[in-house]
């Protein structure tokens, strides 16, 4: 992967204490992690922790693993592992042999909550989730210890060994820290460490009963893997102190540092994982991959690329306040890679057909369009030129105002690539009032689009062969919610806040043949609509080629705020 996104920008905070501990020789090498849990896809928040870790890796000559923090078998399933590995190396980072699971550890984990119980820092407890919430206090009360705090260490290996051999029922019985009931800091009054939860593992199938929670994993998997450098977003600073109690007192050769970041909040979207699964099983969206969804599949599906949203993690930066950022922000970073790559074509979504009156009935001409206007190096193409054309519908109208460059009458405008084309006369559907075809005439010796004469003509239009243009269906996708933050009022459901529009189905557009050439997945600029990509799940449709919009050529939802 080209390491451009942070050439020339100023060191985050973060990569500043990195290049601090490597200059002072704190650390030889840089070591980071990637701790997805295998519950859900990622979305586009992840993409930034991805950047983040992987990146530094990347500068300073590290290693970033990729680690999944498998350790609640009753939400996971393997497909979420593939889909975070693909989503990863989709972005452009490579793991090469670390990959790690939580799982990978929990006979460690268990011997180290052994060794706690033995330093007379856990305990069993049996109080009810209800029980625990009474006893646990407020922020601005303390907690009240729990009845089993004093239990022997002998009783405690016991019955820490009865849970994990199963013979407890799920919820009755937890192994906590010993720590602070009055402490400021609600994740220090005693936490619970493991849990009982009789599930299949996706990987360790029924062997064991109980799983350590993540506070407890997460330090110490750090630890296991010498992280030098755990970073983690905000919500995450006040376990701070639990990270550092569990390995201060178990005394571990090895104590990563946890630095915190801001997490990404994007206007226009939610971020929860718990929302996101919601809108699926709802059926609110057509699944992870809907390319609505800021999922990265879904941004995949929808023609995002990897360089974008690298870019786009790059140009927001890592800072140490959560912030809400302009979903305009990462519709300009796909803009800005796709005008450079994208190569165009033409395709009339809403058409309405143009016959050209004087031109030969049978005669199909090639004419030679731009595969890229800037870049000569993407060549050219042949597009067939006939008698009878497709354009926008939006392109006529009867009666047009003075600034109206496009067709109407008493107007001549510009076919591009092709001629130049006057107004004759238009079919009307009396009953209806819908323009039926428009009659033109064109100029022979325009070819190209130039007036022969000198004569000035200001408007320029795209348009298709009737006789063999490629019927195509397009997915205009919008912005999922009509409001910048879904989640703002809380007593309105965020659901209620989804935008109706956001997916618009044309089953009637036309395209230049040459499409019929492209891959799934394969970007374009559909030219004056936007830009498009080929669907990589259902490319085609009814025998048609499934383009999906990826975003519109301006910033139009500045317009409509």
């Amino acid at each position: 992967m080209e390491n451009t996104e942070t050439e020339k920008r100023p060191l985050d905070f973060i990569r500043q204490i990195i290049a601090g501990d490597l200059s002072s020789g704190k650390h030889e090498q840089s070591v980071t992690r990637f701790p997805p849990e295998p519950n859900g896809f990622l979305h586009i928040g992840h993409a930034k922790s991805i950047c983040l870790n992987f990146g530094v890796a990347v500068e300073n000559g590290g290693i970033c693993n990729l680690r999944f923090d498998d350790t609640n078998p009753s939400k996971e399933d393997i497909a979420y592992v593939d889909s975070i590995k693909e989503d990863v190396k989709w972005l452009g980072f490579d793991w090469g042999k670390q990959v790690h699971y939580a799982s990978d550890y929990f006979d460690k984990l268990y011997e180290l909550a052994i060794l706690l119980i033995k330093k007379n820092k856990a305990f069993v407890c049996e109080l009810s989730p209800e029980q625990m919430r009474e006893y646990r206090g407020t922020l601005t009360t303390p907690g009240k210890d729990s009845p089993y705090r004093n239990r022997s260490v002998a009783e405690n290996l016991e019955m820490f060994e009865a849970m994990k051999k199963g013979d407890f029922a799920e919820g009755s019985h937890v192994l906590r820290a010993k720590i602070d009931m009055a402490s400021p800091n609600l994740n220090l009054r005693d936490p619970i460490i493991y849990r009982i939860l009789k599930a299949t593992h996706h990987r360790t199938g029924d062997q064991w009963q109980i799983y350590p929670m993540y506070d407890y994993t997460h330090c110490l998997s750090d630890m296991l893997e010498g992280v030098t450098h755990s970073l983690c977003t905000l919500e995450f600073q006040d376990h701070r102190p639990l990270y550092n109690w569990v390995l201060e007192t178990l005394e571990t050769p090895c104590h990563p540092r946890q630095i915190e970041f801001s997490r990404l909040n994007l206007t226009y979207t939610v971020m929860s994982k718990r929302k996101l699964l919601q809108m699926v099983e709802g059926n609110y969206v057509s699944g992870w991959d809907d390319p609505r969804m800021l999922t990265l599949s879904g941004l995949r599906r929808r023609g995002y690329t990897p360089a974008s949203i690298r870019n786009f993690c790059a140009t927001i930066g890592i800072g140490k306040s959560d912030s809400r950022i302009s979903m305009g922000v990462l519709e300009n970073e796909i803009r800005s890679d796709l005008n450079v790559h994208a190569e165009r074509r033409m395709c009339v979504l809403d058409p309405v057909k143009v016959i050209i009156d004087n031109y030969p009935d049978d005669l199909i001409e090639e004419v030679v369009g731009k595969n890229h206007p800037q870049n000569p190096d993407k060549g050219v193409r042949s597009l067939p030129f006939s008698k009878e054309l497709y354009i926008e519908r939006n392109d006529f109208m009867e009666e047009p105002p003075k600034k109206y460059h496009r067709l109407g009458p008493d107007r001549e405008v510009r076919l591009r690539y092709g001629y130049l084309v006057q107004y004759v006369s238009h079919v009307k559907d009396e009953s209806s009032g819908e323009i039926l075809e428009i009659h033109c005439t064109y100029d022979p010796e325009s070819k190209g689009g130039s007036a022969p004469d000198g004569r000035k003509v200001k408007g320029t239009i795209h348009w298709v062969s009737a006789a063999k243009g490629l019927p195509v269906t397009i997915n205009m996708y919008d912005r999922l919610f009509k409001v910048e933050d879904p989640e703002a009022d809380k007593d309105i459901d965020f659901l209620d806040q989804l935008n109706p529009d956001s997916q618009v189905v044309l089953s009637h557009a036309i395209a230049e043949p040459s499409l019929a050439e492209m891959k799934p997945g394969d970007n374009i600029q559909f030219e004056r609509q936007g830009y498009f990509c080929l669907d990589t799940v259902a490319p085609t449709k009814d025998g048609k080629l499934v383009f999906n919009r990826t975003v519109t050529l301006r910033d139009s939802w500045e317009k409509r705020k």
